[in-house]
């Protein structure tokens, strides 16, 4: 059984002199185009996972993925083949997920655009805490990110320029825009990233089986963030460029940003 809740992430603090985000893409394909932030996070809280199954998959990604000192993220790939040995018990694993991620809607009615996605790239993810930053690089501004959670004890999910911030658990399956600045936070620290909460007893990294889902330009388009010529997004902070304060959030530099959206 899956239940599906829906956050709005649209209502940006976007800082002053800017009106709003948007994103350029590196790929030749958009040159000259940039697209607003989606503005929504779906969290799904699944239950196909047993709680042993969770635990196997979850040792073999702190193994596989090992991560030192607070806000380290590290990723290593997986095959659907390594899960289902991790976890026999299982059934179909990648079905389960699509499933899941088709409560969305974001590739649209047809189950079978959410299999073949999630029969792509599959990692796993671990972390202990996450500092605030966003994910842009080579093709990420065409896609949105899923995170199956496994480890997740006490942390919640923050987007801290859409004031939102989720309490996690294991099983739970995210999908949002990862342009925006995120990361994983102690839910008493109020929306901050702190070392000091990810140290000593409770140093115990976060573990994720990770994924992504591409978009064509129609599909953005019905999401409500279509590609569009720059010149439609003035006075747009383009975070490709963004720096963000590990612990805030808040964007570092703003007068090195305001020439973001111009041609060349």
């Amino acid at each position: 059984m899956t239940t599906h809740q829906v956050f709005g992430a649209d209502g940006h603090r976007v800082p002053p002199p800017f009106r709003a985000f948007a994103v350029r893409s590196d790929e030749a394909r958009h040159a000259g185009l940039a697209r607003a932030p989606w503005g929504q996070v779906h969290v799904l809280r699944t239950t196909f996972l047993d709680p042993a199954s969770c635990a196997a998959l979850a040792a073999h990604g702190q193994a596989d993925a090992p991560v030192q000192g607070f806000s380290d993220v590290n990723y290593a790939r997986t095959t659907w083949a390594a899960l289902a040995t991790a976890a026999p018990a299982v059934q179909d694993l990648p079905r389960h997920i699509a499933a899941a991620l088709q409560h969305t809607g974001v590739l649209g009615t047809t189950p079978g655009r959410y299999r073949r996605s999630v029969l792509g790239r599959i990692d796993y993810l671990s972390a202990r805490g996450a500092g605030f930053h966003n994910d842009v690089a080579r093709h990420w501004p065409r896609c949105l990110f899923w995170l199956l959670a496994l480890v997740v004890d006490d942390v919640a999910f923050v987007m801290p320029h859409a004031g939102l911030q989720v309490l996690l658990r294991p099983g739970d399956l995210l999908v949002f825009d990862q342009t925006m600045a995120h990361g994983l936070c102690r839910p008493a620290d109020g929306g901050q990233a702190l070392a000091a909460s990810f140290e000593g007893e409770r140093a115990t990294p976060q573990v994720f089986l990770t994924g992504e889902l591409r978009l064509s330009d129609v599909q953005w388009a019905a999401l409500g963030a279509p590609w569009l010529p720059l010149e439609e997004h003035r006075g747009a902070l383009d975070l490709r460029l963004a720096l963000f304060d590990e612990r805030t959030g808040a964007i570092q530099r703003l007068g090195a940003l305001q020439g973001g959206m111009q041609r060349g």
